[in-house]
């Protein structure tokens, strides 16, 4: 309730209400604040609300804000060319880059925005997009790779300018601002996430862009509908859209701006001077900036990369048969073939659920222990020609005469695996990975087998004698002997494998996209051909099919053996960090690690604010008499940084929920929140030097204090540079080595 006076105070001074008109009731509470006190509070507040106006701290601020930003951009544009070399993702987020340059369709568990974003940097700066980005550690040589780094680097180099805006909005105050500042422009994991190619510096310049956007917003509330209410407004439903179009994590920041817009209707909602159509224009303004402006634009990033992507790629084989037809080059777009199935067609039968392959074998046998050694029948998401079929009948191969009989719903078949000669086969043991499912195996020589290789068509919704339509006709296939029928479990294969997805025999009969199938692939010299043109799917269709195809990719993001998973509450701690490159004393080694001393102070800074506010809100809860500078303190902590506690909790909790495999770089979306915390709950501390000390006592302390804070962050940066622009020669355990003496936790790889 405290707090709630507090700040009604501070509205009242800027003549929006006042505590009487907001709450209708008066505590004991209200009358612990002596007059004299309210008057100050409103004093303090207004001073805050000018202060930064004035002559002398527009000019501080802003010579502060030219430093950071000179600091920003050089910290992260020294050394951009160097390693010359892939490092890391680079090997993903380059070659994406490259595809948009050619055309070339492409499948990512992400939204488009980050790499056409990146493809475009390459482009406007002569790469030409023919370097295969194979592994790190290929040498660029003569291709161009600057302009990508640069691009993202100059993002990234925007974070701490945004940061420090954000924090002077949230507190008035620049030596917070400055503080927070220089925590991002000289922590060692900012620039090192920054310098290459990568989709976190444009995700994080979105989010901060978003943050910073709603914050001004805020502070636009007492001149609503005026032009710099409805810039700062569009402003942040452009960066929400900006932040989701490059990572999916970007929801995060759209449940902070959802959250804080949701308080400050609240609060309008209990403005008796407003009336009911006041109110509903506000409604209607935040529903048109936030949610229908930022879906627009969500959905034509969308509609360019369908555009731009118009050539047959390497994700062909994740998305729909229809799907597959729009794209140039694809054997799909534009074909021809015959339109019903017919007995001794070569075929490929593709699984209807997102991401659920064709139906592939190879010579290669499943392992001792895991059923019958026989041969492999697994689903594949690429094109291949393991992935082809025969069909025949079940009694009688050789019956073809003139024209081919065409399958029809419930006939009993047989597939014979073209290359390999083997019948499509399940029998009672068990499946390598669905243990309450059948196993499905290739079985029989040169197409001789026995009666576990006969399977039942069923046309999903037809009747007996209905033909099979290539495409179009969701099928199924029914094993004569168990009653199981033919699926895609969706669960990858050990190495063994070779990591494709596992086919099984399912006794539930439920129709599910996992147990239905199309035949998409279709050759017969003996039947009329069909154009397929008539399949192509609507802008929507595709929109929907490549959201699911996403979202199921990220869940099926899974450790693979011997790879490095990171835990969420590693990364507060700094417990570990990333090799981008290099690994023995001969190589060029850089680690993606954030400065220890940094992230630490965030650490301990994140007990301190808890402390703080705690109690702040004791003090304020029992009467204590404060003095308007203390009572402007309780609004900052309790206000600003409470925002940023929300933001910080909601870009890192989440991460805990996660069965996906996790990284270390997930963790700095959340970092720079904590990072803004940090330099407000400092500022705070250190401005509260006259609790302890009297004056001028006070005074040596406070600028004692920030000066020990900046040397500390200035020393650490210098000495763990290395970890960012580059490390060669002896590693750290060496005494010869430039990080000796460094390595002040065991699990730090340099």
């Amino acid at each position: 309730m405290a707090k709630k006076k507090c700040v009604a105070q501070y509205n009242d001074d800027t003549g929006e209400q006042s505590p009487v008109s907001t709450h209708h009731e008066s505590t004991q509470e209200d009358d612990r604040l002596s007059e004299g006190d309210s008057q100050s509070l409103n004093g303090t507040s207004a001073q805050h609300d000018q202060g930064i106006y004035s002559p002398n701290n527009e000019a501080q601020s802003t010579a502060f804000f030219l430093l950071v930003v000179l600091l920003s951009f050089s910290t992260r544009l020294y050394k951009i060319m160097e390693p010359p070399h892939v490092c890391w993702d680079e090997t993903h987020f380059g070659k994406m880059g490259s595809y948009y340059i050619n055309r070339t369709f492409f499948f990512d568990v992400h939204p488009p925005l980050g790499k056409m974003l990146i493809g475009l940097a390459g482009y406007m700066t002569g790469y030409d997009g023919t370097y295969p980005f194979l592994k790190p550690g290929d040498k660029y040589e003569h291709h161009n790779y600057w302009g990508m780094r640069g691009f993202c680097a100059s993002l990234g180099s925007c974070l701490p300018p945004f940061a420090y805006l954000t924090v002077l909005e949230l507190s008035q105050s620049p030596t917070a601002a400055l503080i927070t500042a220089a925590v991002l422009a000289f922590d060692t994991g900012c620039i090192t996430i920054s310098q290459y190619i990568l989709l976190d510096p444009i995700l994080m310049f979105f989010i901060m862009g978003a943050v910073l956007s709603m914050v001004k917003f805020n502070r636009q509330r007492y001149r609503p509908f005026s032009a710099p209410w409805w810039f700062w407004l569009v402003l942040t439903g452009v960066n929400l859209s900006g932040a989701l179009g490059v990572k999916f994590v970007g929801l995060f920041v759209i449940l902070l701006v959802g959250m804080n817009t949701a308080w400050d209707l609240w609060s309008l909602l209990g403005d008796l001077r407003l009336s009911l159509i006041d109110f509903g224009k506000h409604v209607l303004s935040r529903v048109f900036g936030l949610i229908l402006l930022p879906l627009f634009l969500y959905v034509t990033i969308f509609a360019v990369h369908f555009v731009v992507l118009n050539k047959s790629g390497p994700g062909d084989g994740f998305f729909s048969s229809a799907f597959q037809s729009r794209l140039i080059g694809n054997n799909l777009h534009n074909a021809s073939m015959p339109e019903y199935l017919a007995y001794g067609s070569i075929i490929t039968v593709k699984n209807l659920r997102i991401a659920g392959g064709y139906l592939h074998s190879h010579w290669h046998l499943y392992p001792e222990g895991v059923g019958a050694k026989q041969q492999q029948v697994t689903a594949y998401l690429h094109k291949d020609y393991n992935n082809m079929w025969l069909v025949h009948r079940s009694n009688d191969r050789d019956a073809q005469s003139g024209e081919p009989d065409l399958v029809r719903h419930g006939d009993i078949i047989q597939l014979e695996h073209k290359e390999t000669t083997r019948n499509l086969h399940s029998h009672l043991h068990e499946a390598p990975l669905t243990k309450k499912h059948f196993q499905v195996t290739g079985y029989g020589i040169n197409g001789t087998g026995d009666p576990n290789d006969l399977w039942q068509v069923e046309v999903c919704g037809g009747r007996k004698g209905d033909l099979v339509k290539v495409l179009r006709s969701k099928v199924r296939f029914l094993h004569r002997a168990t009653g199981c029928v033919l699926y895609s479990s969706g669960k990858t294969l050990p190495k063994w494998g070779w990591e494709q997805v596992e086919i099984t025999c399912s006794p539930y009969l439920k129709e599910t996209p996992n147990s239905q199938w199309n035949i998409e692939d279709h050759i017969n010299a003996k039947l009329p051909n069909i154009s397929l043109s008539v399949l192509k799917p609507h802008f929507l269709e595709i929109l929907l099919e490549s959201h699911i195809v996403m979202i199921r990719g990220n869940s099926g993001l899974k450790p693979k053996d011997n790879e490095m998973n990171s835990k969420p509450w590693h990364w507060p701690i700094n417990y570990q960090g990333l090799r981008f490159s290099g690994v023995n004393e001969t190589e060029y080694r850089v680690y993606l690690l954030g400065n220890p001393v940094i992230w630490w102070l965030n650490l301990v800074s994140l007990g301190l604010y808890v402390v703080m506010v705690a109690v702040a809100s004791l003090a304020l809860r029992r009467g204590v008499q404060l003095d308007k500078r203390r009572i402007e303190h309780c609004r900052v902590l309790m206000e600003g940084g409470g925002l940023l506690l929300l933001g910080w909790l909601l870009h890192y909790v989440p991460f805990y929920t996660m069965g996906r495999i996790l990284y270390y770089h997930h963790y700095f979306p959340a970092m720079l929140f904590s990072s803004m915390l940090t330099g407000i709950t400092l500022d705070t501390l250190l401005q509260s030097a006259d609790l302890w000390l009297r004056p001028p006592y006070s005074h040596w302390l406070l600028r004692g204090g920030q000066a020990m804070l900046f040397l500390a962050i200035l020393d650490s940066f210098y000495m763990f540079h290395p970890l960012s622009y580059g490390m060669r020669g002896p590693l750290a355990h060496d005494p010869d080595s430039t990080m000796a003496g460094l390595k002040w936790m065991d699990s730090w790889e340099f």
